[in-house]
């Protein structure tokens, strides 16, 4: 008989492995964008430069269309303000 709390228990590691991932992805990056604003890059280069290589790999590891995909959703998103980090709520 196949034991279904087993199955659970693994998707909770590997979701919480993800999350740890993600969290230690993000923090590289920030790091690495706080050297490049110290070494006196513009953060509109860095953001420029990080958009393409983020989604120069998406596109290699996805395709074009997976890409497209999922940037036809980003609009909005940010209309949402789901990438305003100093959000005024009246």
């Amino acid at each position: 008989m196949y034991d279904l709390s087993q199955t659970t228990a693994a998707c909770d590691l590997e979701e919480e492995e993800l999350k740890e991932q993600k969290q230690a992805a993000l923090e590289l990056i920030l790091d690495a964008w706080e050297e490049a604003r110290m070494d006196g890059v513009s953060p509109d280069l860095i953001a420029n430069a990080a958009l393409f290589a983020a989604l120069s790999d998406l596109v290699t590891s996805y395709g074009e269309e997976a890409v497209i995909e999922l940037t036809e959703g980003l609009a909005g998103r940010i209309r949402r303000g789901d990438f305003t980090l100093r959000r005024v709520v009246q």
